[in-house]
């Protein structure tokens, strides 16, 4: 392509979970650019829906960031290219050292994907395998775990909510107007506010663009949330607004949490949280008298003190007043895949419960690892220490807590590989770096696949020719399990002839020779990508793993996907949905449920509301003193809201902001005029890890003592000359990693003790 084509390609937003269908005019002089940007009509989830953000993703696509050559460290530090053979086979063998010298098990594989970049850590999976590397984390570790743990031991689900028909729509520590995560989320925002039959209830320290939109704004104070959480909650109870016989048919459990919150002292609660009693019980009454209520906890609470505890409060809400399995209320939905890995199966129980970290024995959710306990699990003399990693689509001396101590932690690894698109923080950090294309340039998808009743999925198509250099990662996988020794072409031989006469023959070949063969077992990703992916049309090699997901889909989800047109005998069904996999470029609907088939993805069919660890840290907050100021550090700092111009850290140059390029801090009036600070002004930071100069922005929407700054800043990137620059503040300079959930792990990002001062 080399001139511009005016055509309008049909792609996906990779910004955030929800994954907008977008359309793209390409243009530029080489035809490589995103000249125009539009939501996609044809997509079945957005439906046209685009945010401001996606029409940015030519500063991704096209930024100055890209890496080209895979790249080894010299002696002096400095980077030199490579062929990918060498790579290939050095990396490989570095590898093999580690696992033959220590054990594959001090291999530890962090990332695999990002928003939108799934299918490169499904082929992650048999390289891992491959090593006998079995411990793993990424971004889910740091936000959602605790929740995972809360809705296995609740259910064996996880649960999302129907916020397009809900009398109430209730948001915990999220602003959907910022974050989204639910379908065309400001226009379902205005819709609720409308209409004078239905509720919109904010629970957020911050005035957010949310809660101006709010019927009930219940403002907490920052880190009181299990306070307030559990007032309301007890309203329920103690003013018997709980669904009696809905519980005593659905539930178990019921008496002894009942009798717990029976106990809690509602207007002291109240007083901790800043709230107003009066509105508590409002709130606490609307929800009840509803005919659904839709719940969305976030970020606010999951990255904050009493995390976990959060999560089985704000569940305790929706299951008190029987919002579950009907329109506008919570759902399960139908998954392609299970990202909250164990919780479906009931997390933290039984083996699950079992599974700690090797140094710290932190306890390890849905398979993976606290991020906040990385670092200890490096730096120490324990035999068992992580000596190596493997990075995919991650960026760990960015977005983990204590980004010093991270750093520490990745130079003190005896081998360290990143698999990226660019030079990133942690890249700068590698022995080698292994460049893929970008997710415009080849076959792509995410699993984040959450809608209901109608669940969608959409394989993206590639845009453009990948750069020369890059490899995708199926492809970058399947070489390095090959070099590793796991797998030969005498392996794979038998289904590569299948392969050639059909996907019905070799279906049936497929399984058998999984069944009869662990290794082939052990690899299926790879299998599928060497020996199905070369006959799948137009390159999709790289979609190879969808068949064996699709094929699961049909057999573990019969009658949803029935329902939505993939139906046969045998591997028919399954063949079906693979082919309109990938030939529906604006994605398709692959589950099509009734709203009472979430109970059939409840373990057991009823909610366990017991959970013995939480109810007795429920019991503590009565005598525990509630989070205050000190002298030392004054304010509460949120680290990494989400503005208009913030999104994740693929979009590295700060010129893709129209407006606050540097991440300004957030302060309220009455703290900034006592602190003598103006708007633009420079301050000055602190906390106890670290002290940053920042640009100051004045909003009435932060209370006093409260201030943040947003996610995605403090990123370096080339300038004009190839100087590296950086633009704001990276929030994870500030963040402590012993400052954690003591059940889940995760970080307190949203509350973090910190002194401001004018420069």
């Amino acid at each position: 392509m080399t001139e511009a084509t005016g055509e309008w390609k049909q792609t996906a937003c990779i910004l955030c979970e929800c994954n907008c269908g977008i359309e793209v005019r390409l243009g530029g002089p080489d035809g490589r650019r995103f000249e125009t940007i539009r939501g996609d009509k044809r997509h079945p989830a957005s439906q046209g829906y685009a945010c401001e953000k996606a029409h940015r993703l030519d500063y991704y696509q096209n930024g100055p960031h890209r890496l080209t050559s895979p790249l080894r460290r010299c002696a002096d530090g400095s980077f030199e290219e490579i062929d990918w053979d060498t790579a290939i086979r050095e990396v490989a063998a570095r590898l093999v050292a580690v696992r033959e010298t220590f054990g594959g098990d001090t291999i530890f594989y962090y990332g695999g994907g990002g928003q939108g970049n799934h299918l490169g850590g499904a082929y992650g999976s048999a390289t891992l395998r491959a090593l006998g590397s079995i411990y793993r984390s990424n971004a889910l570790a740091q936000e959602k775990t605790g929740e995972f743990w809360v809705n296995g031991r609740m259910m064996g689900g996880f649960v999302r909510a129907d916020f397009e028909h809900a009398e109430v729509a209730l948001f915990v520590g999220k602003n959907p107007w910022q974050s989204h995560s639910i379908p065309r989320a400001r226009v379902v925002l205005k819709e609720i506010a409308r209409d004078p039959a239905r509720s919109l209830i904010v629970i957020d320290p911050r005035r957010t663009e949310t809660a101006e939109l709010a019927d009930i704004h219940l403002q907490v104070k920052p880190g009181c949330d299990a306070w307030l959480l559990a007032a309301i909650a007890a309203v329920i109870v103690q003013e018997n607004l709980h669904a009696e016989a809905w519980l005593a048919q659905h539930a178990v459990g019921v008496d002894e949490v009942i009798a717990a919150l029976r106990q809690v002292p509602v207007s002291e609660y109240c007083a901790v949280a800043g709230v107003e009693e009066s509105l508590v019980r409002t709130t606490a009454r609307r929800i009840a008298g509803a005919a659904s209520v839709a719940v969305f906890e976030d970020l606010g609470i999951q990255m904050n003190r009493h995390s976990t505890l959060n999560s089985y409060l704000e569940k305790l809400v929706w299951m008190l007043v029987g919002s579950f399995g009907k329109r506008g209320a919570q759902y399960v939905p139908a998954s392609l895949v299970n990202l909250a890995g164990g919780s479906q199966n009931g997390a933290g129980v039984g083996a699950e419960a079992q599974r700690v970290s090797p140094v710290v024995g932190a306890r390890i959710i849905s398979g993976l690892v606290p991020c906040n306990v990385i670092p200890d699990e490096i730096l120490t003399d324990h035999p068992k220490r992580y000596r190596a990693m493997i990075v995919e689509s991650g960026n760990p001396a960015h977005s983990l807590a204590d980004s010093q101590r991270m750093r520490e932690a990745l130079s003190a690894l005896d081998f360290l590989v990143v698999i990226d698109v660019a030079m990133t923080e942690t890249a700068r950090l590698a022995h080698y770096i292994l460049p893929p294309p970008s997710q415009f340039e080849k076959y792509e998808a995410t699993f984040f696949n959450f809608d209901f009743p109608q669940n969608v999925f959409h394989l993206r198509h590639p845009l453009f020719e990948p750069l020369p250099g890059t490899l995708p990662e199926p492809e970058i996988h399947a070489r390095l399990v090959e070099a590793i020794g796991a797998l030969t072409d005498e392996d794979l031989a038998p289904l590569r002839e299948a392969a050639s006469a059909g996907r019905t023959a070799y279906g049936e070949a497929f399984f058998a020779a999984t069944a009869a063969n662990p290794k082939l077992n052990a690899l299926l990703p790879v299998v599928l990508y060497r020996t199905l992916g070369p006959t799948l049309p137009n390159g999709a090699a790289s979609a190879a793993a969808l068949w064996g997901l699709a094929q699961l889909f049909v057999m573990r989800n019969a009658e949803s996907a029935r329902r939505a047109g993939f139906d046969g005998e045998g591997l028919e069904a399954g063949e079906k949905l693979f082919d309109a996999i990938l030939n529906s470029p604006a994605g398709l609907v692959f589950a099509q449920d009734e709203y009472e088939d979430s109970w059939q993805r409840v373990r057991g069919g009823k909610f366990n509301l017991l959970i013995a660890e939480l109810i007795e840290e429920l019991g503590t907050l009565t005598n525990k003193t509630p989070p205050a100021s000190n002298s030392k550090f004054p304010f509460v700092l949120s680290a990494g809201e989400r503005r208009s111009f913030t999104a994740n850290t693929i979009l590295r140059n700060p010129d893709w902001r129209k407006k606050d390029s540097h991440g300004s801090l957030r302060i309220n009036p009455e703290d900034a005029q006592r602190l003598r600070l103006t708007e633009g002004g420079r301050a000055r930071l602190t906390t106890k890890r670290a002290s940053v100069e920042v640009t100051i922005e004045i909003s009435d929407r932060m209370q006093p003592g409260h201030v943040s700054l947003p996610n995605g800043l403090g990123l370096d990137y080339p300038g004009v000359d190839g100087t590296r620059l950086t633009a704001g503040a990276a929030p994870n300079e500030l963040t402590a990693s012993e400052d954690r959930d003591w059940l889940a792990g995760t970080p307190w990002h949203k509350y973090v003790p910190a002194r401001v001062e004018a420069v």
